[in-house]
């Protein structure tokens, strides 16, 4: 039999020492932004039951879910009708109790209504987990990655939404990366509906427009027809839509017709609050109102977010909102919350497009010993012992093989110094230390070897 050879699933990627890295120091940044603001860590499992994921998303995102079959014999308990249909679908809910989690958000409301006796409202959290969607893999789209996600739930304050949008600025100021930060508002979009006349379409009316910017208007407005929004609804919506100016005039020019709604008029005041307080303390960020952002999910009910690269093309790298009825459909109502996603498998690939992200060398192996004999080994390892207390990362090579292979080997590393202690430093109580990169060596004492500049 010839042997398999391996891959891993379309969609999903392996992560070498060196990408890691990168990626680490994404997350920690990030995670070290979320902290300086007062939220605290948590983490949930990967799956979840599917009772807790279903309907949360929309009729899209429920076909995104991946499905885990049960265990053991699980087609057992399906009815021989339902075999005979061979409806996948109708046989899913009865053979897949469970199912990998396709954000953070919802096990969050979850994790909130279940623990609500443990927890001191308002609840600020951070997350920072893999999800998986059953979605058709392409270019910064991939079916297992990263989200990590800030929220804060038992408060309707808009200092809160100030809040995110500080994050976001000091989290891509941190990281180097331009960006736009988009704003809309979920009582906008229902005005709107409700000014065109098709009030009891919202939901097919955010989902349509919020592919504006994949698929351009011509296409939405065929996806609206078919969805049943007249042809004069559609010509109301299209200038809306195609709105310019600044902040304040859209929401000048928006306040005219959304005059007849009351949540509409609601959503241009929360809209409002949130540029003054941001204008009052200088965030640096350039924020723009988007009428066509949607966040084509069901639970946003306020403000929405979503962070677009200036330099570099590529789908959202952040995104999020104000949800009021989340933990409702788990029997805690009244509970609002609002948080933002940062996709830290697509700022990567920002960053390492945009060349952004430190030399791996300064995150990594500082110095290397080289392997002459027994000798040379004790004395290394005492080396290495106070280099590594002090937080320095460093490594001996296992072996007393022939110098050039040692050398090769930290040249293949990237390790950009090298450390010798042979028989003449032995004898002195010194370590001579060689750059890797412009092959300068310096003789030091052994005990100051903690001290030397490795940068």
């Amino acid at each position: 039999m010839a042997a398999q050879k391996p891959s891993i699933p379309s969609g999903t990627r392996d992560f070498g020492p060196v990408q890691m890295i990168k990626r680490n120091y994404i997350f920690d940044t990030i995670r070290g932004e979320f902290r300086k603001f007062g939220y605290l860590p948590l983490e949930t499992p990967s799956m979840e039951k599917l009772s807790t994921l279903l309907g949360k998303y929309g009729e899209e995102g429920d076909k995104l879910l991946f499905r885990i079959l049960n265990s053991g014999d699980f087609l057992a308990k399906v009815p021989e009708d339902k075999l005979a249909e061979r409806d996948s679908m109708s046989v899913s809910p009865i053979i897949c109790e469970k199912g990998l989690r396709y954000d953070l958000t919802v096990p969050f409301a979850r994790y909130v209504v279940q623990h609500r006796n443990e927890i001191v409202f308002p609840f600020k959290r951070y997350q920072i987990q893999p999800v998986w969607r059953a979605d058709r893999p392409q270019k910064g789209r991939y079916r297992e990655f990263y989200q990590c996600d800030v929220d804060v739930v038992g408060s309707k304050s808009l200092l809160y939404e100030v809040e995110l949008i500080q994050i976001v600025e000091s989290v891509f100021k941190k990281l180097g990366i331009n960006v736009t930060l988009k704003i809309n508002n979920r009582k906008i979009l229902y005005g709107i509906s409700e000014a065109i006349g098709h009030t009891d379409k919202m939901t097919d009316i955010t989902v349509a427009i919020d592919k504006l910017e994949k698929i351009g208007f011509d296409k939405v407005a065929e996806e609206l027809l078919s969805k049943g929004i007249d042809a004069d609804g559609i010509r109301t919506l299209k200038p809306i839509l195609e709105l310019s100016g600044d902040n304040r005039v859209k929401i000048g020019i928006l306040s005219e017709i959304l005059s007849v709604s009351k949540t509409g008029m609601d959503g241009i005041k929360e809209v409002l609050s949130i540029l003054d307080y941001v204008d009052s303390i200088g965030v640096d960020l350039d924020i723009e109102l988007d009428l066509s952002l949607a966040r084509g999910l069901n639970y946003y009910t306020g403000a929405i977010f979503e962070v677009k690269a200036k330099d570099f093309a590529i789908g959202s790298i952040c995104g999020g909102g104000r949800y009021d009825d989340l933990t409702g459909i788990f029997g805690m109502p009244d509970t609002s919350g609002v948080g933002i996603s940062f996709g830290a498998d697509r700022i990567y690939d920002v960053m390492e497009g945009l060349e952004l992200f430190p030399d791996v060398s300064k995150l990594s192996t500082k110095i290397l010993f080289l392997n002459f004999d027994p000798a040379s080994e004790r004395e290394s390892l005492k080396a290495l012992r106070s280099l590594r207390n002090k937080g320095i990362p460093s490594e001996i090579y296992p072996d007393q093989a022939k110098i050039k292979k040692q050398m090769d080997y930290a040249n293949k590393r990237n390790i950009p110094y090298v450390g010798m202690i042979g028989e003449d430093e032995i004898k002195a109580g010194m370590i001579t230390v060689k750059n890797m990169e412009n092959g300068m060596q310096t003789c030091i004492p052994a005990e100051e070897i903690v001290n030397y500049n490795f940068e």
